[in-house]
C-alpha cells in the first residue's frame, strides 16, 4: 500500500473503530484460503483425486450452510428472481475450484495464487461490456500491465514445463466471470439467497461422478484433511462476509493480497518450495496493477459521493 493509502486507512479507522475489526478479519481470511490450497496440494500428493477433493469442498460447505440458511430458518431463501444466473454462478465457482485443485498437483502455491490475483484485472476488463462499468484511463493502463505480470509467470518455457498452468488460468477466468455474475445478482437476490445457492452447483455436478472418483481414504488423517478443505473454504468466506459488514470493500480489498505471503510461507514449510524470481516478479506486477485498479475505484466512489445524487427534474 502507498503512503497515501495508509494515511486514508488510518483516517477511516479513526472515524469508525469497527473498521479496524473489519481489516483484521480481512487479514485472517487469506490464512484460511492459503490453508485450503495447501491442504488440496497435500491431498494431491497423497494420491487423492483432485475431483474427490473438490466434492468434499462442496459437500462440507453445503452441509454447514444448509444447517444455518435453509427454507425452514429463512422462509423464501430458496426463491431466486434470477435462478439461471444463480446456477451459472455456482457452476463458475465449481469450475474455478476444480481447476485450481488440478493445477496444485504440479504447481507451487505461490504460482497458482499469483495467477489468481489477475482475476480483479479481468473483472475490470469485462465490467464495461457486461456491466456497463467502463474503465478510466488509469484502469486501461493498469489492466494490460497486470497481464504482463501474468505473462512473466506463464512464459513459453514455463508453460511447456508445467502445462498445469492452463488449469490455473482456467481457474482465474472462471472466478473473474463468477465475480461479474455475483455483481449482477446483487440487484435481484438477497445475500442469503446467493449464499444458499453458492455450493449447490458444485455438489450437483460432482455427486453423479462420485462412484467413478471415489476411493476410500487411506487413513483418518486423509479423512480429516478432506473435511478441512471444506471447513477452510467455508470459514474463509464467512470471515469475508463479517469483514464487509464492518468496513467498505474499497478499504478492505488491498488486504486480500496478503494471501500471497501465506502461500509462499506454507509452500516453503510444507513442500520446500521456493518461488522463482520470475514468479515473484510477475506476482509483484500483478499486485501493483490490482492495487492501482482498486485505488481508482475508491477515488471514483469518493468523487461520486461528493457530487451527490443528481438534482430532481
Amino acid at each position: 500500500m502507498s503512503a497515501k493509502q495508509v494515511g486514508e486507512t488510518e483516517r477511516a479507522i479513526a472515524r469508525d473503530p469497527r473498521r479496524l475489526v473489519g481489516i483484521a478479519l480481512m487479514c485472517v481470511a487469506p490464512v484460511f484460503f492459503a490453508s485450503l490450497d495447501a491442504t488440496g496440494k497435500v491431498l494431491a500428493g497423497a494420491g487423492v483425486d483432485p475431483l474427490l477433493t473438490t466434492f468434499m469442498r462442496y459437500a462440507v460447505n453445503v452441509a454447514l450452510v444448509t444447517a444455518l440458511i435453509n427454507p425452514v430458518t429463512r422462509p423464501g431463501v430458496a426463491h431466486s428472481r434470477r435462478l439461471p444466473l444463480q446456477i451459472l454462478r455456482s457452476l463458475l465457482l465449481f469450475g474455478s475450484t476444480a481447476c485450481n485443485f488440478l493445477a496444485l498437483r504440479s504447481l507451487q502455491l505461490a504460482e497458482t495464487i499469483s495467477i489468481q490475483f489477475a482475476a480483479p484485472l479481468t473483472v475490470a476488463l469485462l465490467a464495461g461490456p457486461l456491466l456497463g462499468e467502463w474503465s478510466s484511463r488509469m484502469r486501461l493502463a493498469a489492466v494490460p500491465a497486470g497481464f504482463v505480470g501474468v505473462l512473466v509467470i506463464v512464459r513459453p518455457d514455463a508453460l511447456a514445463a508445467k502445462p498445469a498452468i492452463l488449469f490455473s488460468l482456467g481457474a482465474m477466468l472462471c472466478y473473474a466471470v463468477y465475480v461479474i455474475v455475483t455483481r449482477k445478482l446483487a440487484a435481484h437476490d438477497s445475500t442469503a439467497t446467493t449464499v444458499f445457492y453458492t455450493g449447490l452447483g458444485g455438489l450437483a455436478v460432482m455427486s453423479p461422478l462420485l462412484p467413478w472418483i471415489w476411493t476410500a481414504p487411506a487413513s483418518g488423517t486423509v479423512w480429516a484433511l478432506l473435511i478441512a478443505v471444506g471447513l477452510f473454504g467455508t470459514i474463509g468466506h464467512w470471515l469475508l462476509v463479517l469483514a464487509h459488514a464492518r468496513a467498505p470493500a474499497s478499504l478492505l480489498a488491498p488486504f486480500i493480497y496478503t494471501q500471497i505471503l501465506w502461500s509462499v510461507l506454507l509452500g516453503y514449510l510444507l513442500f520446500g518450495d521456493v518461488p522463482s524470481a520470475w514468479t515473484m516478479l510477475g506476482a509483484g506486477i500483478i499486485v501493483a496493477s490490482g492495487l492501482a485498479v482498486l485505488s481508482e475505484d475508491a477515488l471514483m466512489r469518493r468523487h461520486a459521493r461528493r457530487r451527490g445524487p443528481p438534482p430532481r427534474a
